[in-house]
Parts: C-alpha cells; structure tokens; sequence
C-alpha cells in the first residue's frame, strides 16, 4: 500500500497534540495529528490555570475559550471561619499571570483545539489509532494507522510527536514509563445540578476540601453544573462495597461543608467515573526524531489543576525544538535536554505541595495563610502556573518550603507517620478504576 509522508506526525488530539500540531502547521510544516477517538469525548481535568491564557492568545483560541467557560477567579480551601473557607484570588499573584482562569467541559474544550489545529493547517484525523512505531532513523519513524472503519495504512514523518496521554504510548512501548514511588491517589466524581455556588465574587472559584482518605473538589461549569469528586489514597477504596454511585456519595458526605452545598443537587444521568493509579513519568522525554509531551511523558495529580497546563506549555515549547530539529539536526540533543529539564523543574514545583497537600502540616499553613517574606502571593502565583519562569515567584516558593520544614520539626511525630504513611500507599499494588496505569 502506498506510505503517505509528513514532516510530523502527531499521536493524539487532546490539548498537548493539538497545540503541537496547530503550531507545527503554522510554522510551514506538513502535519499529520491522529486522534483514536471522535471528538467530543469525555476527560477528565476542567479547571484551567491563569497561565494558561497567554498561551490560549498566541494559540488564537483564547476569545473561544472565553465562550466555553466559567469564569475563575481563585481557589478556595476550606478554613475554621466566619465564612468557612480562605479565598487565594489570582489577582494577587506576584508576577505576570493574569488575574483569572475559566473552568470549561473538557470535551468542548478539547474538541475546539483539535478544530482549530485544523483550521491552522495541519491534517486532524479522528477514529485513528496508531498501533505501531519503528524508527528507521532519527528523521525517519514509521507508523502503522488503524482506522474504525476497519482499514489499515502507514505514514513515514521525519519527526514524531507523542501526545498520546495517559495511554503513554511511546513510553509504554520503550519501557521509559515508571511509577511514582512518592505518591499515588485515585477519583472518583460525578457531575451535579443544583449544586450551590460560593457567594458573590468567588461564584466561580474551585473548592477544595480535606476529608480523612483524600480531598474532595467542587468545579463550576456552564449551564449550572458542579464537577463534583473526591481524590482518595488507594487503600480507601479498596473499601468499596456495592455501587459506585453509593460509594461516591457516601464519600461526599464525610465532609459536611461539602454536601451542605450539595443538598438537594441531582447526579446528571447518574454517572459516576473511577480513575486510578495517578502518578507516573518517564525515564525520558524524547531522543533523536521523538519527544513526547503531556501525559504521554508524565502525570502527577488533579490536586492544583496542573495537567493542562503543563501538557500545553510543554508541547508549545516543543515546538521549537521539533521545528528547530528538522532545520538544524545538531541542535536537537540540546535543546531536549533544555526542555527536559524545564518540564521537571515545573512538576518537581507542583509536586511539592501535591505530596504534602493532605497533611496536617500543610492544612495548618493553607488554613490561615500568612503573607510573610509573600510567601502566600508565592503560593498563589503557583496555583496560577507561574512556575517557570518567574525568579521571584520561585524564590518564595523556596521560602514556603523553608517554612513548612520549620512547622513540620514542631510537628515530628505526626508529619512523620503521614510521610510514611503516603510512602505506603504510593508503593502498595493498586489497581483499578478506567483508566489505570497498569495495562
């Protein structure tokens, strides 16, 4: 059969592939983007970071978004106030994020990106699932196509970009995947009608709550839909007993904040979604002709709504490096690492208070937040996805870190036992859910 041929070729259609490939076609390259499935579908990950409008502008998407989502001013976490929760607005982060995100459907939002890729000039295909890759040569990888049709056909392009999500294809294939030995949790959510928003102008803030096994979220959407789910260690649900709609909802109302908002909310169609085995990076990112961004490289938790954010700075910012590689080959090695590094250095960030979040020594510090050195407007600036490039953002992210050492020594014995406690868990044979890491 005839092999049609590309510059690039894309595996996957959510936000990281389709950034990578709307770039790629504007730069003049001939773009191949293959998405298994048909868009819309379902995803998890709706609430967006403030670094992530930028992005959206030079995209040319942002006035689009805009008409997707749900305003998002902030985060709320719960605290023992008069209002019952502390509000981190994103107006008061330290450097130049904007002061407000939005909150979208994921499956509009991501369809809109792999439209407009499209319309930028690459080859969006859908029902198209890749099921083969063999590298001839650094600038040149063969690809097998499946299609839902039920026909087969190749593609040759002298660059590979792996967009392909939690389905880590290329890093399954190379065996680069591995599991995170720090931390592991899994979700359970539904979406709701009904649900009460927060008052005035923090309607459309995320919430976060704390229970004993996890944390709980409540995400506005359009048309008065809550998202409403609870990140759980993997011990907790092995408790499950009888129907995941009973065992969400029996969840939910370990926190009595929560359900307060949720009475007399409906479960839209009564679904329920379980995902698990969250966390996961590869060994590396890419090498000569390959790179693989978002998910496909790595994974670290829902908790500060970081995915889609770091799948698309990391897939604009490999842009450069594939449309530099095709141009000047003795620069790529180079400018991986660079991108590597850069990737790692915002996760390792992110991580930090993702491992910690649910412990006692972090629930001290985010329940009456101090803006001591602006260590709070550091945290805030994070939480908006500022952690890149801001060298002042960063630096109160190092003070923070100094901070919760210092809380942590008055606390030993219990900061002790939850660190060993989440070492367990992350260690421990977990599986389970739809989407698990083992396959």
């Amino acid at each position: 059969m005839p092999i049609e041929l590309c510059d690039v070729a894309v595996i996957g259609g959510g936000p990281a592939g389709s950034t990578a490939a709307a770039l790629l076609a504007r730069l003049g390259h001939k773009v191949i983007a293959l998405e298994k499935a048909h868009h819309p579908r379902f995803h998890i990950g709706e609430s967006l970071l403030p670094m992530n409008l930028p992005l959206f502008e030079r995209l040319g998407v942002l006035d689009k978004v805009r008409a997707l989502g749900v305003f998002k001013p902030g985060a709320d976490f719960e605290a023992d106030n008069e209002r019952g929760y502390n509000t981190f607005a994103f107006a008061r982060a330290l450097g130049a994020s904007p002061p407000h995100a939005y909150q979208v459907w994921r499956q509009d939002f991501d369809q809109m990106l792999f439209e407009h890729a499209r319309t930028c000039g690459a080859d969006a295909r859908e029902g198209h699932e890749v099921v083969k890759v063999e590298q001839r040569g650094a600038r040149e990888s063969e690809l097998e196509v499946f299609t839902d049709t039920g026909t087969t056909y190749q593609i040759k392009a002298r660059y590979l970009v792996d967009a392909s999500g939690r389905d880590t294809f290329l890093s399954a294939k190379r065996k680069l995947r591995r599991r995170n030995d720090q931390h592991q949790s899994a979700a359970i959510f539904g979406h709701f009608r009904g649900a009460r928003d927060r008052a005035g102008e923090d309607a459309g803030n995320i919430s976060i709550y704390r229970f004993e096994h996890g944390w709980m979220w409540m995400i506005p959407l359009p048309k008065g839909v809550m998202s409403v789910g609870a990140v759980c260690w993997p011990d907790y649900f092995k408790r499950r007993k009888g129907r995941t709609v009973e065992f969400l909802l029996e969840t939910l109302r370990c926190n009595k904040a929560l359900w307060a908002r949720l009475e007399g909310a409906e479960l839209i169609d009564g679904e329920v979604r379980v995902t698990g085995n969250y966390s996961y990076d590869s060994t590396r990112m890419g090498g000569p002709g390959w790179v693989m961004v978002g998910d496909a490289f790595a994974f670290l938790d829902p908790v500060f709504s970081s995915g889609v954010y770091l799948a698309m700075t990391g897939a604009e910012q490999a842009t450069t490096l594939v449309d530099t590689a095709l141009r000047e080959p003795r620069a790529e090695a180079g400018l991986l690492r660079r991108l590597e590094r850069r990737q790692r250095a915002g996760m390792a960030r992110f991580s930090f208070f993702i491992y910690r979040f649910n412990g006692a020594v972090m629930r001290q510090m985010f329940r009456g937040p101090r803006n001591t050195l602006q260590t709070e407007q550091g945290v805030i600036s994070m939480l908006a996805g500022d952690l890149f490039d801001s060298p002042k953002v960063i630096r109160r992210i190092g003070i923070f870190k100094i901070f919760y050492a210092l809380v942590a020594v008055t606390q030993w014995s219990s900061w002790r036992a939850e660190h060993r406690y989440r070492l367990a868990q992350a260690r421990a044979q977990f599986s389970g859910g739809t989407t698990p890491l083992d396959k």
